[in-house]
């Protein structure tokens, strides 16, 4: 059996404030034109088809019309999940008539966890389509009330699948949006959490199965083991990316497990790059990429972004370089933020604003606001 793996699409994705749906249309034509050549058995789509849970008309028009080709026209069942990004509610509508024409799209785990079966010559080929839900929603559903951060709820799930199923006389293939402990992320992710608990999930509950396809972090990257793999997004998303290799990964099993894994390689439209250099020499050179430019110049320049924008016309962020220890501290303090969870960040401005550390009482009170906001933006 193949199996073309991908994830993170982020359809209707703002980028410094540039829609990148020509980009994403012009990779996916790619794509459809790649797996027209490939006649894969089955296509994962692991998580994140949209970036928001309302997409605007674009998005949804772009995904109908690929989905659509996808099985209609090239006869390739699609297993699919939401992510983070998605709204599980909204695109739960009409997945039990999509089923009957090989496009699986699961919003959430069933109490039973049941499986997709497709069958090759070896036989059958069990995928468990696992989507992004909150521990919460997962403690709830398998009426385990220890279940309290993103590990513990895969840790369940995976537990009641390897008692159900023999995973090593079968074949097993996992899809699931999680944030693996010791996976390379960028700027672009939001960065999983629940209050009180973790994002990360250990890597090692999957090394059972005969692969794991994941999504959410947007560099193609193994963790751990070579069958547990990101295949990247679809697009680069920020300028944390500009050095990912985005694609999409291709294997093919036998009746033992996996034959043969490739990463196969999209080709932008438009590349994301990151420039820096003095001015005089910028504007002797043009290029029409997504660019972030650092200025390396001192002192006074007068108009440096309309000079630039004539050489560089997709130019979406321009800086000075800036020097000296104020800066790498200013640096250091915001990277220490973006690790922060939503109640630490909370916890810290209450705390230069009162001049005190929050109480225990305030702060169980802002979990459980910070919590139902969380809940209350996946529902929109």
């Amino acid at each position: 059996m193949k199996i073309v793996h991908t994830a993170d699409w982020h359809l209707g994705k703002i980028v410094h404030n540039i829609y990148t749906t020509e980009e994403q249309n012009h990779v996916l034509q790619q794509f459809l034109d790649e797996l027209e050549k490939l006649n894969p058995d089955a296509l994962i789509i692991a998580g994140d088809l949209y970036d928001r849970a309302i997409p605007p008309k674009e998005a949804v028009e772009l995904l109908s019309r690929v989905l659509t080709t996808i099985v209609y026209d090239l006869n390739i069942p699609i297993l699919a999940i939401t992510g983070n990004h998605d709204s599980a509610e909204r695109m739960d509508f009409g997945t039990q008539l999509l089923k009957q024409n090989k496009l699986f799209i699961q919003t959430k785990i069933s109490e039973n966890l049941e499986p997709v079966v497709l069958e090759d010559e070896f036989g059958p080929v069990y995928f468990h389509l696992i989507p992004y839900m909150e521990p919460a929603e997962v403690r709830k559903i398998l009426g385990k009330e220890q279940i309290t951060s993103h590990h513990e709820a895969m840790a369940e799930i995976t537990s009641e699948l390897l008692k159900k199923h023999d995973v090593e006389k079968e074949r097993h293939i996992v899809v699931g949006h999680a944030f693996l402990a010791g996976g390379m992320e960028s700027e672009s992710e939001e960065r999983i959490t629940m209050i009180g608990g973790t994002p990360y999930v250990d890597a090692e509950l999957f090394k059972p199965f005969t692969y794991t396809a994941l999504g959410h972090l947007h560099q193609p990257q193994k963790v751990k083991y070579d069958h547990i793999r990101y295949s990247g997004s679809l697009y680069k998303y920020s300028f944390s990316e500009v050095n990912h290799k985005k694609g999409y990964t291709v294997l093919e099993l036998d009746n033992h497990g996996i034959k043969t894994l490739e990463q196969k390689p999209f080709k932008l439209r438009r590349d994301m790059k990151k420039i820096e250099g003095y001015l005089e020499d910028l504007v002797s050179n043009e290029c029409e990429d997504y660019v972030h430019i650092t200025l390396l110049d001192d002192g006074e320049i007068m108009d440096p972004i309309g000079k630039l924008r004539k050489k560089y016309p997709n130019i979406l962020r321009l800086e000075r370089k800036m020097k000296g220890p104020k800066h790498l501290t200013d640096l250091q303090r915001v990277k220490e933020r973006q690790q922060m969870s939503h109640l630490d960040l909370f916890s810290s401005f209450y705390e230069n604003m009162k001049g005190e550390p929050i109480s225990e009482n305030r702060k169980r009170i802002m979990e459980k606001v910070v919590q139902q906001l969380i809940e209350a933006e996946r529902r929109q």
